[in-house]
């Protein structure tokens, strides 16, 4: 046999693989959701998330330093409130939990970028993302003044930009209006262009002590549709977002792919709770090898055009990279 092309040539050493490797994991691609709730006096243990911890501010600024020591691109940070209502009114008090949360992180870490959630879903006693009407349907228009004044409000406390987690239609384009009139102009917008509804962010809900009865099918994308979520990364783009994201992760890579190859933007994808869940139950049943399970899932999502993943991981992560 003659054979001139012979591709294993590239891969018959660790020193040959990595000096061809096309894609590359570094700490700085990474960003850490974190999740502080009001009232706790400590780390509280999420029993969904083998590993991730609902935060008291002190032990939030702790994990704060650690992700900065391990050399991560930035945080992501969720309030839980005690108090809930129809209209998520804690989500709005600039001495709110979420808020609070800001102002200790732009405290602890002010060098690293903090990205505030920008959804209300949280702070409502029915769970939703939005104000509701009569008939308990999201109304959409009615919930833009919501995320108007909780945009400033997060901003004031000290974000480095806010995530449009909330999926109303306009969100991105009338919360950088507010920002731009409040004196905000330098507050960036990470917008989830491409947020579906979701199956995966099942243990999310215990995170958050979600009060959600039902579904958001009506406002976060079908899971069946492709196009659509190209024309949403593109509304949101025309409308000032900084920052596009797909979200979920490992099961959208063909939106990912797509929405990188559509925009000049950074693009992000959030490897979601779900994701994170199954592959910590594989590894501890010991039906997968945890660690590199992990990064190749995370190399794929950049593979596929993040250029930022968020990841329950990403502490870990940046220290194994920095390891190697």
């Amino acid at each position: 046999m003659s054979l001139v092309q012979r591709p294993r040539r590239l891969r018959q050493t660790p020193a040959v693989r990595r000096l061809v490797a096309e894609t590359r994991l570094h700490p700085a691609d990474l960003v850490l959701p974190l999740f502080v709730v009001e009232g706790l006096d400590d780390a509280r243990p999420i029993t969904a998330m083998p590993g991730v911890m609902q935060h008291s501010l002190a032990s939030l600024a702790e994990a704060a330093r650690e992700a900065e020591a391990a050399g991560i691109g930035g945080l992501m940070l969720f309030g839980v409130p005690v108090h809930k209502d129809a209209i998520g009114s804690e989500a709005t008090n600039p001495d709110g939990i979420l808020a609070a949360g800001v102002r200790v992180l732009a405290e602890t870490v002010p060098q690293l970028p903090i990205i505030a959630d920008l959804c209300l879903d949280e702070f409502t006693d029915h769970g939703h993302c939005g104000v509701l009407d009569a008939e308990d349907r999201v109304n959409n228009d009615a919930t833009l003044p919501r995320y108007q004044e909780m945009a400033v409000v997060l901003a004031r406390a000290g974000a480095t930009m806010v995530g449009t987690s909330g999926a109303m239609d306009g969100q991105v384009g009338v919360c950088r209006t507010a920002l731009d009139q409040a004196g905000f102009t330098d507050t960036m917008i990470m917008a989830y262009a491409a947020k579906y509804a979701s199956a995966f962010y099942g243990p999310f809900r215990e995170a958050v002590d979600s009060s959600l009865q039902g579904d958001r099918r009506s406002y976060q994308q079908d899971p069946a549709n492709a196009i659509e979520a190209i024309r949403e990364v593109r509304l949101d783009v025309g409308e000032g977002a900084d920052i596009v994201m797909v979200k979920p992760g490992l099961p959208y890579l063909d939106i990912l792919a797509a929405t990188a190859a559509e925009v000049t933007v950074p693009v992000a994808s959030y490897v979601v709770s779900g994701e994170y869940s199954m592959i910590e139950a594989a590894a501890a049943n010991g039906w997968i090898s945890r660690r590199p399970t992990i990064l190749e899932a995370l190399t794929c999502v950049k593979r596929a055009g993040a250029s930022i993943i968020v990841t329950y991981w990403a502490t870990e992560v940046a220290g194994w990279l920095k390891e190697n």
